[in-house]
């Protein structure tokens, strides 16, 4: 046990989760390479969690927060705040939803308290739907409504939440049904429920389930709860934490493989905007965000060093068109992980678009969950010099791809022979 290691188990939290069985300190980062206190190099597919979006060190973002240091770190919202108002004009217009009005945070899962606050207040019901094997992050009112066990450490809750079908397409009663059949069982299933309970305040989902090991339903399913949702007034919240500013690829936001009803209520990111930094933060068309009777400011929500890393960001990502690097490269990289699983027989299946890519692992010759191997490959890769993640509804039993949305088709490459080599390990 290192030393660092034995100091960290002496102060933080038994409930702390690390990787690894010898844990290791990362150092530094440059690109999509990142460095560990031994001097071991790694190439990162898994972005701190889906957070350094870019890539580490990026120029443009080390130097808008450097020079931002220069002048002003924190001023709070009591004052006014240029970077702040400059990002929030952008991500009003890019949400697609009408007169927007947004409200910054530190973190995903504080954005998605937030939007709480609103719906239930807006809708005065503190009733939520949420989906089966979902995640929304770890406060109070977060875990209430995560639908995944394994990060769900208590059944107390400010909410009464009722889970629906649909996030993941193929472990669940309506598996065996064809795409459109699915999404109609799931909307009669919304429908039922809906006849057993109080006005709900909202439905919030990931598009694709991060934490849950990067599954969905087909296109085109919340589109369809939508219009039962609108004709009772629920709201729609669209968790974009994991899947917001172009890491699916075929969309920039993940609700837009939803649309044909309109965009969401009320939309929540978070992780990549600020390549790093601490920004999370809520979009809500304006009746919704002003329905709040009480003063309320954000201490570190919105401060200026955190903002001019995701105005630099968010520039860099539109300039560089990284949506569209995420859809060819990251079609490149699935279809290499497609052909290795086909000869893998602990493979169950790979799914997810763009740069969100999961790899469900089983016990060969069955469909029961395989926590075990997930848990060697991560070893395996991490050994071959790659950083993948793991998560899952079912013990934990898929792994997680995330790169940074500049990856080369060369890295893609590499990092899918190393997995290549894990995965032909096990036995």
């Amino acid at each position: 046990m290192s030393d660092l290691y034995a100091r960290h188990r002496s102060v933080l939290p038994d409930w702390l989760a690390l990787y690894y069985g010898d844990p290791i300190e990362i150092t530094h980062g440059e690109g999509r390479h990142v460095w560990d206190s031994d001097g071991n190099k790694y190439l990162d597919f898994f972005g701190g969690i889906l957070t350094t979006m870019t890539a580490h060190a990026l120029p443009e973002v080390t130097k808008a927060v450097s020079e931002q240091a220069g002048r002003i770190l924190h001023s709070s919202t009591l004052y006014l705040n240029r970077p702040m108002v400059e990002l929030a004009e952008r991500i009003a217009q890019l949400s697609g939803i009408p007169d927007a009005r947004v409200f910054f945070t530190t973190s995903g899962t504080e954005a998605n308290d937030t939007a709480l606050l609103l719906a239930t207040t807006y809708r005065r019901s503190n009733t939520i739907l949420a989906m089966r094997n979902s995640y929304h992050g770890r406060s109070f009112s977060a875990v209430g409504i995560t639908g995944n066990r394994g990060w769900s450490p208590t059944s107390l809750s400010p909410l009464q939440t009722l889970y629906v079908h649909g996030g993941v397409r193929t472990r669940c009663p309506y598996a065996s049904l064809r795409d459109a059949d699915f999404i109609a069982a799931c909307v009669e299933d919304l429908k039922d429920l809906l006849g057993h309970t109080r006005p709900p305040a909202a439905l919030i989902a990931e598009p694709i389930q991060g934490v849950g090991g990067f599954t969905s339903g087909p296109d085109g399913l919340y589109a369809a709860f939508r219009e039962v949702l609108a004709e009772r007034g629920i709201l729609w919240i669209a968790d974009e934490v994991q899947t917001g500013w172009g890491r699916t690829g075929d969309h920039f936001w993940g609700w837009q493989a939803h649309g044909q009803n309109g965009p969401p209520d009320i939309l929540t990111f978070a992780k990549g905007i600020g390549n790093g930094s601490s920004i999370g933060g809520v979009v809500a068309r304006a009746e919704i965000m002003n329905c709040l009777d009480a003063n309320s400011i954000s201490t570190f929500g919105g401060t200026q060093i955190t903002m001019a890393a995701g105005l630099a960001n968010l520039a860099y990502l539109l300039e560089h068109d990284l949506q569209g690097n995420a859809r060819r490269v990251g079609g490149l990289l699935a279809e290499r992980l497609r052909a290795v699983a086909a000869q893998v027989p602990h493979v169950r299946e790979v799914r997810g678009r763009g740069l969100m890519l999961g790899v469900e692992l089983v016990r060969p010759g069955t469909d029961q969950a395989d926590p075990d191997a997930a848990a060697a490959v991560l070893e395996a890769t991490r050994a071959g010099g790659l950083l993948i993640g793991k998560g899952g509804g079912h013990n934990t039993s898929a792994l997680r791809i995330a790169p940074p949305l500049t990856l080369t088709v060369a890295e893609a490459e590499e990092g899918a022979a190393i997995l290549e080599t894990a995965l032909r390990s096990l036995s």
